[in-house]
């Protein structure tokens, strides 16, 4: 049987639901998938509001990313996956025991690594991978600004960019300084007053990108921290989390200032960034997905990147892990695990 989280509606954690089944068999091109981990994301947060931009209708099963090993494989896929540990973007579907998977989206997680320390570089090591390298292209001597550095992207940003040979400025809550300066980078408060003053004092030319997962009215103030030829990557709009209203307009709101900025004739550049763009040219997307994640996973099996775990807490405790992760106590990603593996059984967390 297979056991699976249901999100039924906008609810309270405590609303999260439990459901079992029976097991599916693969079809052609697939692969069952025995879940070992999967992460609490901002995505989950704002589907519980349902506040995510493209969320599918209630009910539903959350879970944007996972670890787990394949236990089966339908026609077509290569037998020789089974009893090898994968990470998967999923988008739906990680809050569970097992899922079924496309095979051409399943990459390997090196010997050593351990499945909660993998999760927490899936989702957030390709968002940010790809925001550093594909987007902003920083170069090495560059300074950037990351939002949010004591978070699952942005301590993964953090880590990046350091490796890079980029100085970064990371903004957290006091509580997290010491986390965010161990990672490499010099902290801030975010509630600072003058916040784009301290930012001016470290970087008087202004930084070579900003990295702003909050949206709302602050994007102004991380547009004019720029450099010119600096690059503004906006990847949420954390601001609006929990404002009612509907969930497109805060970011089509958004969207159009990062446009109008873009195109404004001042060397400075504003992108959006969508993990899932270029999803419908499958085999590409996969490849690039598969190349990304891989060299991030590679970093973290040979000790250059840290994985930051909040904590690992048992699927069926779902709701404790969703109380948690929205929190903002926690530096690093809460992790959903197996019950075997978890620190504790039980069923008590769901219902």
């Amino acid at each position: 049987m297979l056991t699976e989280v249901v999100l039924p509606g906008r609810v309270e954690p405590e609303g999260l639901q439990l459901r079992t089944r029976p097991l599916p068999e693969p079809g052609p091109g697939q692969a069952l998938v025995a879940v070992e981990a999967s992460g609490v994301s901002f995505a989950e947060q704002q589907m519980r509001r349902g506040k995510y931009y493209d969320q599918p209708p209630f009910p539903f099963v959350p879970g944007y990313d996972l670890v787990g090993t394949v236990v089966s494989t339908g026609p077509g896929v290569d037998p020789a996956l089974r009893g090898r540990r994968f990470a998967a973007l999923t988008k739906i579907g990680g809050w569970a025991s097992h899922a079924l998977l496309d095979a051409g989206d399943l990459v390997e997680v090196p010997d050593g690594v351990g499945a909660a320390e993998a999760e927490t570089m899936v989702v957030n090591g390709i968002t940010a991978w790809q925001m550093l390298h594909r987007v902003a292209k920083v170069r090495p001597g560059a300074t950037v600004l990351v939002h949010g550095a004591n978070g699952g992207v942005g301590s993964t940003l953090v880590q990046l960019a350091r490796l890079a040979g980029v100085e970064v400025i990371g903004t957290a809550s006091p509580r997290h300084h010491d986390a965010v300066r161990a990672l490499g980078a010099t902290p801030l408060d975010y509630r600072d007053r003058d916040l784009s003053g301290r930012v001016r004092a470290l970087a008087p030319g202004g930084v070579d990108a900003v990295f702003d997962h909050v949206g709302g009215e602050g994007i102004v103030d991380s547009f004019r921290l720029l450099a010119r030829g600096g690059t503004l990557v906006s990847y949420g709009t954390a601001a609006t989390r929990d404002v009612a209203g509907s969930s497109r307009a805060p970011v089509l709101k958004l969207l159009a200032r990062l446009a109008l900025w873009h195109l404004l004739p001042n060397g400075r550049r504003a992108h959006f960034f969508n993990l899932w763009a270029g999803r419908r040219r499958r085999a590409a997307y996969q490849a690039r997905i598969r190349a990304d994640l891989g060299q991030v996973l590679a970093l973290l099996a040979s000790g250059e990147l840290t994985a930051l775990v909040a904590a690992r807490i048992p699927l069926t405790d779902a709701a404790e892990a969703m109380r948690l992760a929205e929190s903002g106590t926690v530096a690093g990603k809460v992790v959903l695990v197996a019950d075997q593996g978890a620190r504790r059984g039980g069923e008590e967390g769901a219902r």
